[in-house]
């Protein structure tokens, strides 16, 4: 279990504020703070909603929503949750985890719904008295993923349950000493949040204790790959999703040992001769989910999740200007999709007389949702025939009207993608 560094952060009416008790407001929007919080080493963030009333719930929701777009760090959600419905809330707006108050008594008898409904593995507890785990031990262990902890007192009663304290500032050693216990899987609170700047250096001396950590490691040194006689090799970067081809740059050894110490694709620009970390003007980074090296070792391929667009033309990919293409069906499934929604968002966009496409949503959005149900109803009748071809049919009939339901809704392939990638 690798341990981690944990940014913990609060918001109220909008904003960050210092903490629990404490509203003070603190520079920064909350979108501006994560991306900072990502570039720096986090982890993983704590997002503690402080909100009073609906109104407020739903401007806080918005926010984390828009945190969460622009990071690539999973993220517990927590506060303000008194049903299901809070929770669902928390997911749809990104949040990864979603941590239920163990002080109160509702939250603990709604901890196995929202186990069985959203899975275990997306649900954390928190608590502030050991109390509170001792009496309800066995219900944590078997509906939850793990224990956030509001205070450093890690005792037997977390035997079997993976801990996540939220400590005060203190000293290296005392973090290490709460890291070495093995329910211990990572601390958060002020020790972290006051030495931000040093994540990396803290995760290096952990390493250096004997505890894993989540720096890359990478299995070639830049002097072990062969680059021109400039000291520069080229990249390609792709989709790590789709497979997408985004774009092709060049990094120098000391982008090279950049990307690889915070993550972020950093490339090497030949025009200004210098550095250059993709997105640090327009906020589209590159978060890196694998580096490889081809069989000759002159040519890295990455592999990222892509912030916004690859091409400062506001093109996702920078490869969009066609050649030639070799009329033949497409047999990639994410582009096949891909290709049919965009079909159906042009005829959102540019109506074609006879197109059904553009009858459904100029009946609006009542006639699509009885066509979403009743290809569903067509595809249960199918399988209990049951015919495979007849089957297949009517799920490629569901697929069409659902996609003509995101298109009315306003939602993309990549947002349902990322939403099934943060149940996985």
């Amino acid at each position: 279990m690798k341990k981690m560094l944990i940014p913990c952060l609060y918001l109220k009416e909008g904003g960050l504020v210092s903490g629990f008790k404490d509203h003070t407001p603190l520079p920064g929007t909350p979108a501006e703070t994560a991306v900072q919080l990502a570039r720096q080493g986090a982890d993983m963030l704590f997002l503690f909603d402080l909100s009073e009333g609906d109104a407020e719930h739903e401007k806080n929701l918005s926010v984390i929503r828009d945190m969460i777009k622009l990071i690539d760090l999973p993220v517990v959600g927590a506060g303000n949750i008194k049903r299901s419905e809070d929770v669902k809330k928390l997911k749809y707006a990104g949040c990864r985890y979603v941590a239920l108050n163990m002080a109160k008594r509702t939250n603990i008898d709604l901890l196995a719904e929202v186990s069985k409904r959203f899975g275990k593995n997306s649900i954390f507890v928190c608590a502030d008295v050991e109390e509170e785990i001792l009496n309800e031990a066995e219900r944590i262990r078997q509906y939850s993923d793990g224990v956030i902890l509001l205070n450093d007192r890690i005792t037997d009663a977390y035997k079997e349950l993976k801990v996540y304290p939220v400590i005060g500032n203190c000293s290296f050693e005392t973090v290490l000493a709460l890291l070495s216990n093995g329910c211990v899987a990572g601390v958060s609170g002020d020790y972290v949040n006051q030495n931000l700047p040093s994540l990396r250096e803290i995760k290096a001396k952990l390493r250096q204790a004997g505890l894993p950590t989540t720096l890359f490691e990478p299995a070639f040194s830049f002097s072990e790959l062969k680059t021109a006689a400039d000291g520069l090799i080229p990249v390609v970067t792709q989709d790590y999703r789709t497979g997408q081809v985004l774009m092709v740059a060049y990094m120098n050894r000391e982008a090279y040992d950049k990307t690889v110490e915070t993550g972020i694709m950093t490339y090497f620009s030949r025009s200004r001769q210098s550095l250059w970390i993709k997105g640090e003007t327009s906020g589209h980074f590159q978060y890196v989910r694998e580096l490889s090296t081809d069989c000759d070792r002159d040519t890295i391929l990455a592999k990222v999740k892509q912030i916004g667009a690859a091409c400062h033309t506001g093109s996702y990919s920078c490869f969009f200007n066609e050649i030639l293409k070799k009329e033949e069906p497409e047999k990639n499934p994410a582009r096949i999709l891909e290709d049919v929604y965009e079909v159906i968002l042009d005829r959102k966009e540019n109506p074609r007389e006879g197109s059904y496409t553009n009858y459904l949503f100029e009946k609006g959005i009542d006639k699509i949702l009885k066509k979403v149900g009743e290809e569903a109803t067509e595809i249960v009748i199918a399988a209990k025939n049951p015919d495979k071809e007849e089957v297949r049919y009517e799920m490629a009939d569901f697929l069409y009207h659902m996609m003509v339901l995101m298109a009315e809704c306003g939602l993309s392939w990549e947002d349902i993608t990322e939403e099934l990638a943060n149940r996985s």
